[in-house]
């Protein structure tokens, strides 16, 4: 492939989902450059968002109690200031959009209308239509991006791998445009290139993210936190399609039942709380009755039924295309991979322990998530972090170093990333131990034999290898051969991986 440069300016942003987008916006007036690889509001997890987000809107609620919930659900690992971050400047993110024109749903006198996801302690979901949040949150910031005459977007763009100079900082990114490689050089760079939901066989997510920046980030150099710990959402829609449709919690928030193959409830068996048991919980649950032959079904017909078309739009679209009708039959579900707790290590503002080198969104761990991410807290995070990332990249002087020559990432084939993804969901999956780990560790081993470090093997490794670190169960990172740990503690990787060559 020949090479060609561009020097950019300004803030280099990989990455056109909701944390991409907010950094670029918040960048102003110093210049953006976004890179995607797919058209904008396609392959991001933003987009596909359907219960909304998570803030404190209301008289009845407090930044304070949204933080707690927040620390609660992160199974003691989440950092309580990053997560009273996220609390306090939360109602003003989500003010922020709505006057960008994200339609959020209101009551008959103009506030938010909010409604209770699991394991929050208040009704502080902010949605559109029931499940229209993501895709309608996009549209805005979509438009306003477009609008803004500091941002210039280049779609097509593929990371192939991460620009440094001598010293190791990060002096941009190397990505494969049109068949050409590319060189973007920048003062600063952001990556906020999504999730590992590729990694899974069964995913609710695009089928993109393959977690090919958390990858290429761990072998510059960066640390990467938490990898083991994976959310799986608990009712992906089983109608045999890849990538899964997803059943948004609100459902179960406005009283929808979890159901065996009898009809018999069984959540309560489970958990007190039932189907507004934390994610992780409801999970293990439905796996459990599914492995046991009994089957599992979400059953709407009377919380929601003949309103699914107009209330949950989504849902009731994704289950017609799969030959059920949910105003009159229950909705097979089964976990599905949905959300990455970990990822590149950041601060508050995003910087990464590489210089020059932001992150944001799904694909950063800032701490607020924890052993388990808080329901509806993804969005928020995204558009919270990604605009503080932006501000503190936009403040990046240019160090005035050459990058160094770097080799593209090599690819992972089609049949190997099948056999990758099968591995991942059948022993880093809902439920996990040493014998599985270990199995899929050395299928890894096997496959980078043969197809180097591949960053969809890399990413995987990270999650496989911490999975078997942590004997201990703990907040969606289930070990059933588990041991007790009375005093868990976050896990940090660094590699040591020589990823570019003197030009």
């Amino acid at each position: 492939m020949t090479m060609e440069r561009v020097n950019h300016d300004g803030v280099l942003i990989v990455g056109a989902g909701l944390a991409g987008l907010s950094a670029a916006l918040a960048a102003a007036p110093r210049k953006a450059l976004v890179l995607t690889g797919a058209p904008l509001s396609q392959g991001c997890s933003s987009a596909w968002a359907q219960g909304g987000m998570a803030a404190a809107l209301s008289v009845e609620d407090a930044p304070a109690l949204h933080a707690a919930d927040t620390v609660a659900a992160g199974a003691g690992l989440v950092d309580p200031a990053v997560a009273a971050i996220l609390a306090q400047e939360g109602p003003g993110a989500v003010r922020g959009l709505a006057e960008l024109g994200a339609p959020f749903d209101r009551t008959p006198d103009g506030e938010f209308a909010t409604s209770l996801e699991a394991a929050h302690s208040r009704s502080r979901v902010a949605r559109v239509k029931g499940d229209q949040a993501g895709r309608a949150i996009m549209d805005a910031v979509i438009a306003t991006a477009l609008s803004s005459r500091h941002i210039k977007v280049r779609a097509g763009c593929r990371l192939r791998g991460l620009l440094r100079d001598a010293k190791g900082a990060v002096r941009g990114v190397l990505a494969e445009e049109n068949g050409q490689l590319v060189e973007f050089v920048a003062p600063a760079t952001i990556l906020a290139t999504g999730g590992i939901g590729g990694l899974y066989a069964v995913t609710t997510t695009p089928p993109e993210l393959k977690g090919e920046g958390l990858a290429l980030a761990a072998l510059a150099g960066a640390t990467i936190a938490d990898p083991e710990f994976v959310q799986f959402h608990p009712t992906a829609i089983d109608i045999g399609r890849d990538p899964a449709p997803l059943a948004t919690e609100a459902l179960r928030g406005e009283g929808a039942k979890l159901i065996d193959g009898q009809g018999e409830a069984f959540m309560a068996r489970y958990h007190p709380d039932a189907e507004l048991a934390p994610r992780d919980v409801v999970a293990r649950a439905i796996h459990a009755e599914r492995q046991a032959g009994h089957g599992a079904f979400l059953d709407a017909r009377a919380a929601v039924g003949a309103h699914f078309p107009d209330e949950f739009p989504a849902v009731f679209a994704a289950c017609l295309s799969g030959g059920v009708d949910p105003r009159t039959q229950p909705i097979p579900v089964a976990p599905a991979c949905h959300y990455h707790m970990g990822g590149i290590v950041t601060d508050a503002d995003g910087a990464t322990t590489l210089p020059g080198l932001y992150a944001a969104g799904e694909c950063a761990s800032t701490g607020v998530h924890g052993a388990n991410r808080l329901a509806s807290n993804s969005l928020l995070e995204a558009a919270v972090f990604g605009a503080r990332a932006g501000r503190a990249a936009a403040q990046a002087a240019d160090p005035g170093t050459r990058p160094e020559r770097c080799q593209p990432a090599p690819d992972l084939p089609a049949k190997a990333l099948a056999q990758l993804r099968l591995g991942m969901t059948r022993d880093a999956g809902v439920v996990r131990d040493a014998a599985g780990l270990s199995r899929l560790i050395g299928e890894i081993d096997a496959l980078e034999r043969t197809y180097g470090k591949a960053p969809p093997l890399v990413a995987a490794r990270l999650v496989a290898q911490a999975a078997l670190d942590r004997p201990a169960s703990l907040g969606a990172h289930f070990r059933s051969d588990g041991v007790q740990d009375a005093a868990p503690k976050r896990t940090f990787v660094t590699l040591r991986e020589p990823a570019c060559q003197a030009a």
